[in-house]
């Protein structure tokens, strides 16, 4: 996702949040005291429409490879395309920006379905709720559950989105709740089952968003640790 040095305020708050945390899980109090503050910054609000589009050019590649392809298509456009300007133009300049011919396939459903209705406006998603949100968006060929939870707590700072199948996030979760040898990367065999994630995520509710940052945080701090041989 872009971050062009703006953020908006968090519609929910932080203090509120990590006091509800520390006196749910004391396990996640503990991660939160060596993580440090919650620094979430919002990303940049644009419509529905633009953030998946950005989702889908990022799919699947690194993050400076996307951003590369990502410009070109601006670049053509003159900015951000519309719906109507995306369905409109042929395959052979997005081709020659680097974009699959899966993925423009899945921009013109994008497209499409947004000028139908079916991925709503910002201002209508703004009232619906998370699995709402969920239901509209995984119509998009493309974009399934994770992409749109991704959406709500980067785009939207939706509060209480556990992205459970994500891969970091089952990751700090063996980090923070798993016994684990501190000698050796945590392997595969270490994750635990999404709906192990979602058992105990249930008295992080109802800002299981912001454990899902800290969760994040645990695979940072591991990273980081001298000799943890953790990667």
């Amino acid at each position: 996702m872009i971050h062009d040095g703006r953020s908006r305020k968090l519609p929910f708050n932080p203090a509120e949040a990590l006091a509800h945390l520390r006196a749910a899980d004391a396990r996640l109090s503990a991660l939160i005291d060596r993580a440090g503050p919650f620094t979430l910054r919002l990303d940049p609000s644009p419509s529905p429409f633009d953030s998946l589009l950005e989702a889908i050019l990022y799919q699947q590649l690194h993050g400076k490879a996307a951003a590369t392809i990502h410009g070109r298509v601006r670049a053509y456009f003159g900015g951000d395309p519309t719906p109507q300007m995306l369905l409109d133009t042929p395959d052979e300049p997005l081709r020659a920006a680097g974009v699959s011919a899966n993925k423009i396939k899945a921009l013109r459903d994008l497209a499409a379905r947004t000028l139908d209705g079916a991925v709503p406006s910002h201002r209508a998603i703004l009232k619906m709720t998370d699995e709402e949100i969920v239901a509209h968006l995984t119509q998009v060929r493309g974009i399934g559950r994770w992409t749109v939870e991704m959406l709500l707590i980067f785009r939207m700072g939706r509060p209480d989105v556990l992205p459970a199948t994500d891969y970091g996030v089952r990751k700090g979760y063996a980090l923070t709740f798993q016994r684990l040898p501190k000698t050796r990367p945590v392997e595969a065999a270490d994750l635990p089952l999404p709906e192990v994630v979602l058992k105990r995520g249930n008295r992080w509710a109802p800002f299981r968003s912001v454990a899902s940052w800290y969760l994040w945080r645990a695979c940072d701090l591991a990273r980081s640790a001298p000799g943890s041989g953790r990667a």
